[in-house]
């Protein structure tokens, strides 16, 4: 009986080590993105801020680094979708097919995202297997950018995809209006609140 309770308890020690591992693993490749997001905002050669939010920038706001935002969802091609011209914040209409279909839930809320591919960027090698996602949730114009965010991710290569909701930014008209963002599409408008990501700007903290 002894051996058995002894064993029982090497078992969840390590079962409990193998979570935390996961858990760490992810907080920390979520962590290099903000990193590395937040580089490039300090960087006036690859930063949208203005000049003087620039002078004054200490770093992008973000949720906490949550892993239920982290979903794995049933993915559905649509390969006879026809390219459209997708809306913007100014005038420039870029080009985009809907790729897929993502379906899942989120704190039991059943959700469902139009996924896509900028028809341009597919004639480059290194965008080929690049998607994209605009959407909008009930964050939107409260503690995230009222335009909604995004988030990159590439072709899936099974039926289904992993999307982490701690990766969603904003588009760069957040931060400067001389930009010409995507506007996500209505069907994209998710039925709760995403607090994962980046918030909103502000130029000081919260």
């Amino acid at each position: 009986m002894r051996k058995f309770v002894v064993l029982s308890g090497i078992i969840l020690i390590l079962v409990v080590f193998s979570c935390t591992k996961t858990d760490n693993k992810h907080f920390l490749e979520v962590k290099a993105w903000q990193d590395t997001l937040n580089m490039e905002f300090a960087d006036a050669a690859t930063s949208p801020l203005l000049p003087e939010d620039l002078a004054v920038f200490k770093g992008l706001q973000f949720y906490s680094i949550d892993k239920d935002f982290m979903v794995e969802a049933e993915f559905i091609r649509t390969p006879t979708e026809t390219p459209f011209f997708m809306k913007t914040t100014t005038e420039r209409q870029p080009v985009y097919v809907k790729y897929g279909i993502a379906t899942f839930k989120i704190r039991d809320e059943a959700c469902t995202l139009h996924i896509y591919q900028n028809v341009e960027l597919t004639k480059k090698s290194e965008y080929a297997d690049y998607l994209f996602i605009p959407f909008l949730d009930k964050t939107s114009g409260v503690t995230t950018y009222y335009g909604g965010r995004y988030i990159d991710l590439k072709k899936p290569k099974e039926d289904k995809m992993v999307i982490d909701f701690n990766k969603a930014y904003n588009p760069y008209c957040a931060y400067n209006d001389r930009y010409s963002c995507p506007i996500p599409p209505k069907e994209n408008l998710l039925p709760l609140e995403i607090t994962a990501g980046v918030r909103a700007f502000h130029t000081k903290p919260n």
